[in-house]
């Protein structure tokens, strides 16, 4: 049997999670002296309240290696190997957290594997690897199966504000102060496992029919393509991004993921992604 865990960066829902015997390890947020696990001590809602209140832009921190510990203790008691899908080591240090845990249990099979995403696809991921161990895969097919899957991976973010950009340093404050007078939408995506600019449109409705000419342009007509949708504080617009994108592309199920405070410290409220795997 295979063990397969995962964390809060992934937006896999809590409770899906356990039902299916999934690990779930938090990323922490800090507030000024205070950090919080944002599994059970801070949920998205009050982590916006906390960030519109703060003057000065929260840190995030990949989870210590001792959360890993009981994790790995249950599965080698048990006698199975662990897979551990990490968000991107350019974005999170979750990747050296899981194996240094792993370098105390040297007669456990562990394998952590770089997803080079984040969110909604990492959930897909997650859920693939689970699925895979589900009918019997060992570890080591289902980490070949990942780095099959990765490279195929497409993530499009919508940045409904420049704020929280501008606090985190990623953009000056010159071309800040300019996006937001010229109401310009910048859409990011992910490219080789970090975030990178993609393009930028006038407004955000112009934005949001970018998003879904994208998908219309990449995404395979297929459920094997694992269309969802993100957001943060936005779920009207997602359901309605999402039920767009269905009619579109005849794909009938397509999860919509809220997005962990990890990524919220950056991109603020109002988000909208998409995210699919090509052919």
């Amino acid at each position: 049997m295979v063990k397969i865990v995962a964390d809060t960066t992934s937006g896999l829902p809590l409770d899906l999670a356990d039902r299916l015997g999934i690990a779930m390890i938090p990323q922490i947020v800090i507030f000024g002296e205070e950090s919080y696990r944002d599994d059970t001590e801070l949920d998205t809602a009050t982590f916006l309240r906390k960030l519109r209140a703060s003057s000065t832009l929260p840190k995030t921190a990949a989870p210590p290696p001792a959360l890993y510990n009981p994790i790995y203790e249950d599965a080698a008691r048990r006698g199975e190997s662990v897979v551990v899908v990490a968000p991107s080591s350019k974005v999170s240090g979750t990747v050296r957290a899981a194996s240094v845990a792993a370098q105390d249990f040297p007669g456990l099979e562990v394998h952590v594997v770089d997803s080079q995403t984040i969110a909604g696809n990492l959930a897909s991921l997650v859920l693939l690897a689970h699925e895979w161990a589900s009918n019997g895969l060992e570890a080591g097919a289902i980490v070949a199966r990942l780095n099959e899957w990765i490279p195929r991976g497409r993530i499009f973010f919508l940045v409904d504000t420049l704020e929280y950009l501008q606090k985190g340093g990623r953009i000056g404050g010159a071309k800040a102060l300019l996006g937001e007078m010229l109401q310009i939408k910048p859409i990011l995506t992910i490219r080789e496992g970090q975030v990178e600019p993609f393009e930028q449109q006038r407004t955000k409705r112009r934005a949001v029919g970018r998003l879904i000419e994208i998908v219309e342009e990449q995404c395979p007509r297929s459920a094997e393509a694992r269309l969802c949708v993100m957001q943060i504080e936005a779920e009207e617009e997602a359901r309605a991004l999402a039920a767009d994108l269905g009619s579109r592309t005849g794909i009938a199920d397509i999860p919509i993921y809220p997005l962990p405070p990890a990524i919220a410290v950056h991109a603020g409220p109002g988000v909208l992604a998409v995210g699919f795997f090509v052919a």
